[in-house]
């Protein structure tokens, strides 16, 4: 386990806080002490967004027309969380006519595609917007436009060389865009065209004239924050107000039903929900839907009016999610024994591919292998009988590497191999024909090895440091809380130490309880996933948790890696 100590960075946040608490938002670019608060008001203004005015004005004229609209979504989290404030919002502005249409990935794949252009043309839309998708669906918009249809795509992702020929593009991260704030999701995109959208409805005298009380679209932050933190973007400033924001309605019991109904399926306590509860209890039950079945069914869980809808669609996500659970554990065991005993564990960049995965799982095994090898690695499975000679493949990055760069590098520089593709730095999706598999792996690698070094590929962990026993307290796990939101970018704290191990025991039949022991303190962890250690003293990368089983709260160390030493 190789360990570095983040630098120590100057700061102006005063003594309200403990010495490893300023080190560690220092560390992170919070160096005074009003750069913690997350106010709305320090929002990046939408001024500077591409394609904003244009396409809140086109919005404005169909609402203001009654003309029938139809968002056209994605099936992933951020997608279904876009899909379902789109259609809300319109609705509260008074839109009469708008639905959502969202692509069955087992027959149209991602995207805007001429296919699924066809299934929306067939809701007879004057207009069609695209949220999380479209800045590369140039055929898709081009059927659309040919039946009639005006497109708005809003997207984050990064555009192709072509852009599809649409009413306006709303993206930050379009070539010449000046807005500050790239990062933002599919939802956060969203969220600013509408922000837009009913300032240009204010101008026009629309709510009055319709008997509507103007929306404050703060109640839709609560979807906003779930899309942002499932999709892994980073989380800069803007976007850590758009989560703070929408996590102080969802503790305040503010949120909507659907989420409420999501996170207590999950057995997440509403008061206290964070960020790593989006991550990673309720933004999957949400996600299960896409990767399974079809993700209409998770917008409709987010869209449910009554408490009573919204606990019969999440039971329904729920029993999706414990469903794949059951398919990634299968998938992961047969990516591992891939990499270790077959010719791909000694490649720079892992390509896997098994005839019998699950298409909606493969994004997840991906992931588990970059963290457990620290390469990036594409996992594969058949696209379906529709295309039964393709691939669909889903890539998960290493911090340093831009994932999509690379995949872009071997479809410049080998014509024909690679289908389509699209993505961040961080995660791509792409096709290719399967007999071009073991082609594509070499240039896959080739292209990897040109943009990483050996200290890429070492998975060498970063921390905050060492703490002293007296820190290991549940008044500094709470003062680390709330200091977040958390995540990709910013990541939480997490420290490094030696500790007597005093006891553990497996729990859950693949958890560990353990106590240990620093300095004479006496501290409760857990670690997911790992065997016992089978030794008197260990080495640790930890994290402060809060235990408050039976109400009453403990100090818990959150273990993300334990040795002996």
């Amino acid at each position: 386990m190789l360990i570095e100590t983040r630098p120590k960075r100057a700061s102006n946040l005063g003594m309200s806080l403990p010495p490893f608490l300023r080190d560690a938002l220092a560390a992170r670019g919070v160096c005074e002490a009003a750069e913690r608060e997350l106010p709305l008001a320090d929002l990046v203004p939408p001024t500077t967004l591409p394609g904003v005015d244009a396409a809140a004005d086109r919005l404005a004229n169909a609402v203001a027309r009654d003309e029938r609209i139809v968002i056209a979504g994605d099936f992933d989290a951020d997608g279904a969380t876009a899909s379902a404030l789109c259609v809300s919002v319109l609705r509260a502005f008074g839109a009469r006519q708008v639905e959502f249409a969202v692509p069955d990935r087992f027959k149209f794949g991602y995207g805007f595609s001429p296919e699924f252009a066809r299934v929306v043309l067939a809701q007879e839309p004057a207009l069609i917007v695209t949220v999380d998708n479209g800045v590369s669906s140039v055929e898709g918009v081009a059927v659309a436009k040919a039946a009639g249809a005006d497109v708005i795509i809003t997207d984050h992702h990064l555009p192709g060389e072509t852009l599809p020929d649409a009413h306006a593009h709303v993206n930050p991260n379009l070539a010449g865009s000046r807005f500050p704030s790239p990062n933002l999701a599919g939802v956060g995109v969203a969220y600013y065209v509408m922000s837009v959208a009913r300032r240009a409805l204010r101008a026009r005298g629309h709510f009055e004239a319709r008997g509507i009380a103007e929306p404050n679209l703060a109640q839709w932050l609560d979807l906003v924050a779930l899309g942002t933190v499932a999709d892994v973007v980073t989380l800069d400033r803007n976007n850590r107000i758009l989560v703070h924001q929408g996590l102080r309605r969802l503790r305040a019991g503010f949120g909507r039903p659907g989420i409420q109904a999501l996170a207590q399926t999950a057995g997440r306590s509403l008061a206290k929900l964070s960020a790593a509860d989006l991550g990673f209890a309720i933004g999957p039950r949400l996600n299960a839907a896409g990767r399974l079945e079809d993700m209409a069914v998770g917008i409709r869980c987010l869209l449910a009016q009554t408490d009573q809808a919204a606990r019969r669609s999440a039971q329904r996500l729920n029993e999706l999610n414990a469903k794949r659970r059951e398919i990634e554990v299968d998938m992961t065991e047969d990516a591992a024994a891939l990499v270790e005993v077959g010719e791909v564990g000694a490649d720079v960049a892992l390509c896997l591919y098994e005839p019998h995965w699950h298409q909606g799982v493969v994004g997840i095994v991906a992931g588990r292998m970059r963290e457990r090898f620290h390469r990036p690695a594409i996992a594969f499975a058949d696209a379906g009988a529709a295309v039964p000679d393709e691939l669909k493949g889903s890539a998960r990055s290493i911090p340093g590497l831009n994932i999509r760069d690379a995949i872009a590098d071997c479809a410049a520089r080998h014509p024909g191999l690679v289908g389509k593709f699209g993505g961040h730095a961080a995660a791509a999706g792409l096709s290719l024909k399967r007999r071009h598999l073991q082609r594509f792996r070499r240039a896959f690698n080739d292209a990897v090895a040109a943009r990483v070094s050996e200290r890429d590929l070492t998975g060498v962990i970063v921390t905050d440091g060492e703490l002293a026993a007296d820190d290991l307290n549940v008044r500094n796990a709470h003062l680390v809380a709330r200091n977040g939101p958390w995540g990709q970018g910013f990541p939480e704290p997490t420290f490094h130490g030696e500790f007597d191990v005093v006891n553990e025991r497996v729990v859950g039949e693949r958890h560990l309880k353990i106590s240990l022991k620093h300095d004479g303190r006496v501290a409760d962890a857990i670690a997911f996933n790992q065997a016992p250690i089978g030794a008197n003293r260990a080495r640790a990368v930890y994290r402060l948790g809060v235990n408050d089983y039976a109400d009453v709260e403990t100090l818990q160390l959150q273990v993300d890696r334990i040795e002996p030493c």
